[in-house]
């Protein structure tokens, strides 16, 4: 998923790589192996985009690369992880939102805070950006892609129910982590579904994000408090 979300933003997430400052020195043997997958990946996206996912072949690809199928599959065991290539850190994010939540924050808080950054920003997070639409026209086109994206939001849901338990201690009977994970990630996917469509159907960014922005204040307005306050976090 090379093209969904720009460097700029990834940088910027939470749960983001550390700064050069604090990172450890990379190698040049994992330097040359991260190149291999972004080029590969790349490639792949660019023959996706240009004729949909399902009539581009393993062998095409690698082809393109000049790397074996074999290199192909050792970097992306899956098709489909081709065109999901930051599939890991999309699932982590809304997680670790709440994990890096600020004291007196709820998660709810921490989640519709940031998204409403994403959409005002009209970055690809938010589903808000000229091009955006084309990705999301080849998901729609393949069945296999559109499986993969519900499993992906279903992962999302997951990793943020987990960090939940584990941010309020809740026990394995207590169904509000479940609960508020599952309908805030629900909530995400109405609003930048809506703004991805619009956005295709040729609405400018601009009027996209401030429907977008309109939609979630509405879609807030008929959550419980009991969700909306949900595991605040203690004020030091």
């Amino acid at each position: 998923m090379a093209s969904t979300a720009p460097n700029a933003d990834a940088a910027s997430a939470p749960g983001a790589a550390p700064d050069a400052g604090t990172a450890p020195k990379e190698g040049r043997r994992e330097r040359k192996k991260r190149e291999t997958r972004t080029r590969i990946s790349d490639i792949a996206t660019g023959l996706f985009m240009a004729r949909g996912f399902d009539a581009v072949t393993i062998s095409e690809i690698a082809e393109a690369a000049d790397v074996s199928v074999n290199t192909v599959y050792n970097y992306f065991p899956a098709k489909e992880d081709l065109f999901f290539d930051r599939e890991e850190e999309m699932i982590d994010r809304t997680a670790a939102l709440v994990r890096d939540r600020a004291p007196g924050q709820s998660a709810a808080a921490a989640v519709l805070g940031r998204l409403r950054e994403d959409i005002a920003e009209r970055n690809l997070y938010a589903g808000i950006r000229e091009g955006f639409g084309d990705f999301m026209r080849v998901v729609r086109e393949s069945p296999a892609l559109v499986a993969r994206l519900m499993v992906l939001h279903h992962r999302t849901a997951d990793r943020l129910r987990q960090t939940l338990e584990a941010e309020t201690g809740a026990g394995p009977e207590d169904p509000m982590p479940e609960l508020v994970a599952y309908e805030l990630v629900n909530l995400i996917n109405l609003v930048t579904r809506r703004a991805t469509l619009s956005v295709a159907d040729g609405v400018s960014p601009e009027r996209a994000a401030g429907d977008a922005l309109a939609r979630l204040d509405a879609y807030e307005s008929l959550v419980t408090d009991a969700l909306l306050n949900y595991a605040r976090k203690p004020a030091r």
